[in-house]
């Protein structure tokens, strides 16, 4: 419906005015958020004042937490920061990955917050600056939204030449059911003024970061014309439970369809802001020529057959999964070998902003090593390249995954079919011998040979000689 043209939309009105006049618009957005501040004040009568947690925030033992992660099966980086992807076999088929088996990405120590003291501020240009409580979050209307998060990094073992970071595989991602309040439901609470451009997240983690003088915390920035869109929550539930302590307790950002650093975890405060971020995490790191990493590459992974696994020839079911951040996944397309590409079956629940499972059946023949590979293709007409965009930083490389397995072949030529082109079959060498074992050998060896001479020569003399004489010489 276009509207009429006696009545404009009038200047910050939304994108679906339709003609009615701007003292409506402006009278239900006031009842909306005087609504909403009577039920935060019935939640928080007595609300007491509790400033942004102290410079000397107390940390969860990082010895604990990388126990805690290697139990639940993660392959650990590093641990402290504690660092970790999920293995991608424990991702097959999963609607959602249990919070223990989700990835971790850290840039400091996880903090260990108490969130009866614990307070989202929200300021800066603000009309209506506010300091929430956990209790006063939770009562204003919940949503869930099933959202898939990948590090910016993921993938970056596989750049030639290498770059410096966290040299993670594929597994640095992971789809888990958020549960929260919408962002712009809370800033809508705020009244940001007219000269707010950016919102920029802080969390209570911190620590020295190279390049900057004293403490830096974890802060990243979002443009305030894209929170609308975008479907931003303030998260406080991970799969139907509290949010884990090193996925961000008790508050976090989940940002659908952005890599996860825009995610901020521990959030502690909320700044609307004139002017660009220029905070170390959005342009010292987390860029690609200048430019902050933003939607997720689309991308496909393969969780079955494991790579270097060793399959029977005959039927086979390649399984795994797929995502995107800018449209949804239209198609997942699979080569075997040297054939061409076959078009995977996509399976699963679809959600606008989490993964979707796929699989294709298909047959092996044998012996021998085969590359498979899978591509995914997004509605915005994007797929995978062959070979990955390299860049310094070594973020969103989203290179065709690929595995080998070998089909039919003994353990001898899974030997041998691992030797580069060329190389010869390794020479079996002796046991090292000390000089007097040497030595006791050789006497040995001796008087072994000097027992066998007198043995032949005693049944030489021992035979008997012919009777009669001599036979004639011819």
């Amino acid at each position: 419906m276009i509207p009429a043209s006696h009545t404009p939309r009038p200047a910050g009105s939304p994108a679906y005015y339709l003609g009615r006049p701007a003292a409506r618009w402006i009278a239900a957005t006031r009842r909306r958020r005087t609504a909403a501040r009577h039920r935060l004040a019935a939640v928080a009568p007595a609300r007491q004042q509790v400033g942004l947690p102290a410079p000397g925030v107390p940390v969860v033992d990082p010895d604990k937490a990388c126990q805690q992660a290697i139990g639940a099966g993660l392959v650990v980086h590093q641990a402290d920061p504690l660092n970790a992807e999920t293995p991608l076999p424990l991702l097959a088929g999963a609607a959602v990955v249990p919070s223990d088996r989700f990835y971790v990405r850290n840039h400091f120590g996880i903090p260990d917050l108490d969130a009866a003291t614990w307070r989202l501020e929200i300021n800066g240009l603000a009309g209506w600056p506010l300091s929430l409580s956990l209790a006063e979050l939770r009562a204003m209307s919940s949503w869930t939204a099933v959202v898939t998060l990948e590090c910016a990094g993921n993938g970056r073992s596989g750049l030639e030449p290498s770059v410096p970071g966290e040299q993670w595989g594929l597994g640095a991602v992971g789809t888990a059911a958020w549960t929260g309040v919408l962002l712009t439901d809370v800033l809508d609470l705020a009244a940001p003024l007219p000269g707010a451009l950016e919102v920029v997240f802080r969390g209570a983690d911190s620590g020295r970061a190279e390049g900057r003088d004293g403490l830096v915390h974890f802060e990243r920035s979002l443009p305030l014309r894209y929170l609308g869109s975008v479907g931003a929550l303030l998260a406080y539930s991970m799969n139907d439970q509290p949010l884990p302590k090193r996925h961000g307790y008790p508050l976090r950002l989940i940002v659908p369809g952005w890599y996860g650093v825009a995610s901020v975890k521990w959030l502690t405060g909320i700044e609307l802001t004139g002017r660009p971020f220029d905070g170390h995490f959005q342009v010292d790191r987390y860029h690609i020529g200048g430019q902050p990493v933003t939607l997720q590459a689309v991308r496909s992974v393969i969780t079955e057959p494991r790579s270097g696994g060793n399959l029977e020839p005959g039927d086979v079911t390649v399984r795994g999964m797929a995502w995107s951040g800018a449209a949804p996944i239209t198609g997942v397309e699979v080569s075997i070998g040297d054939q061409a590409w076959q078009a995977a079956t996509v399976t699963g629940a679809q959600h606008p902003h989490g993964w979707q499972s796929w699989q294709l059946r298909t047959r092996l023949a044998g012996p021998g090593r085969v590359i498979v590979r899978a591509r995914a293709i997004d509605a915005a007409g994007r797929t995978q390249p062959s070979q990955p965009a390299w860049n310094p930083l070594g973020y969103a490389a989203n290179t065709v995954h690929q595995v080998m397995v070998s089909v039919g072949s003994s353990t001898a030529e899974l030997r041998a079919s691992t030797r580069t082109p060329g190389e010869q079959t390794p020479v079996r060498r002796r046991r090292h011998r000390t000089p007097h074992s040497l030595e006791q050998t050789g006497s040995a060896r001796g008087s072994q040979g000097k027992r066998a001479s007198a043995d032949s020569r005693a049944r030489r003399t021992s035979r008997p000689r012919p009777s009669g004489p001599p036979p004639a010489e011819r």
